[in-house]
Formats: C-alpha cells, structure tokens, sequence
C-alpha cells in the first residue's frame, strides 16, 4: 500500500517518549550511529567544520552540537579536525539525560575532550559563545513554528556559521528507510521512527520556506545523499 507525502505528518517518535526505559533509548543511539555511519553524516558536516575552523586559526574553533544524541558525530568529527590539525573546542547538547550521560562516556573512552550538556532548546535559550552551531536529523522533530524559532535563535547565536543536516521527506526516502533500518539489523524502535521521520521531515522546499521566515535570507538549502539536505547559513 501507498503513503501519501505530499504534506508532512509529524507523529510524537517512540525514543522522544519521557518514559522510554533508558535501556530501550540507549539500544536506539546506538542504532542511530549505525545509520549515521551508513549515511556519511560525519563527512556531510566536516566540510563546514574545515572551512570555518580556517578563520579561526589563532584559536580554537568553538562548535556546538544542538540534539547530539550519542555524540558519535561530534567525536567523529573531533577525530577528523585532530587529523587535519585544526584546533576545535566541542560540545552537545541533548535535552536526554540518558544521551548526555552516554554520549560523555562515549568521548571519554575515545580520548575526546568534549562538553556535552542537557539543553531543551524548545524552553531554554542557547549558548552564545560557539562560532558554529550545528544540528544532525533534529529539525523534523519540531512543529513548523518551533523549527523557525530553532533557526532564528541558532543563527543569532553562531558568531559564523549555522549547519543544519536532515531528512528529505520523498517516496524514495521513504523506501530507504524502511528497508535500510532492516539490513543494518536495527531495533523495533529505530525501524518505526525510521519510517516516522521521514513522515514528518520537510521537503527541499519546505526547508527554505523556514529559513526564510527565520530571517535567514541568505541561507542555501543544498541536496545531499542519501535523502539528505543542509542548511547552511553563513554570516554575513
């Protein structure tokens, strides 16, 4: 049977649930790595990081992690930025407890030097101290008027960059996850918010649409595989 995409349906995903056992929710970030590793999400982000770690180079390049679940991202890219020589100052922020807890502990068995924070950026206000402010696979879990305000917040506070990575809501987006989140033998959990996701992400088009009512006239909206996209705002 068909499934209608042409307008977004935003359903509440089992690992958002408060009452999730940390167990299940743990079982869930680590299935998000896999997918995050299957899908190059790391190298979608390290062109950005690169760039902007290039205008700061008498100091540490300041990155903020916003939803960074399991933090794989962020130590992914800390490894890169420490191969390139490229002096970064990271942290993640996860309104989770459990994925602060466990994405502090993932840094730390790794060697990484990262902050990682509970922050609800729905009811509270973001740090201003990062130069780059970033998101991976966040932005579909907000209604349309909290994903404006995300973005209009987030550029406000980023002193040169704003990158968001997510979901492209498509058919074919669709298919993939639902047949991706099988073969990499993934949870119940992840293979049900696999298919959720892209029924509530946004279009291309749609992506724009926000950017533009935060104010980010000047953002691109660039398509990236598999099913992705990135917003990338760069300051004027």
């Amino acid at each position: 049977m068909g499934i209608d995409l042409s307008r977004r349906i935003r359903q509440p995903e089992i690992m958002d649930a408060p009452d999730l056992p940390p167990a299940r929710f743990t079982q869930t970030l680590k299935g998000l790595e896999r997918v995050n590793i299957v899908t190059r999400s790391t190298a979608l982000m390290w062109p950005d990081l690169k760039a902007a770690g290039m205008l700061f180079s008498g100091r540490a390049l300041r990155v903020l992690d916003v939803a960074c679940g399991g933090g794989d991202v962020l130590i992914a890219l800390w490894r890169r930025a420490k191969r390139a020589g490229i002096s970064v100052e990271l942290a993640g922020c996860d309104m989770s407890p459990t994925a602060v807890t466990f994405a502090s502990e993932a840094a730390a068995r790794a060697g990484a030097p990262i902050e990682f924070f509970q922050h609800d950026v729905t009811r509270d206000t973001l740090p201003d101290r990062f130069d780059m402010i970033m998101s991976t696979l966040f932005l579909h879990h907000l209604d349309e008027e909290d994903a404006i305000a995300f973005l209009r917040e987030a550029a406000a506070k980023a002193r040169n960059r704003l990158v968001i990575q997510d979901l492209v809501r498509s058919p074919l987006s669709y298919w993939f996850a639902r047949l991706g989140t099988r073969v990499l033998l993934l949870s119940d959990i992840c293979r049900i918010d696999g298919r959720t996701s892209v029924e509530g992400a946004f279009t291309r088009g749609e992506a724009k649409e926000l950017a533009r009512k935060a104010g980010l006239t000047s953002a691109e909206v660039v398509s990236r595989l598999p099913f992705r996209y990135l917003i990338r705002w760069v300051r004027p």
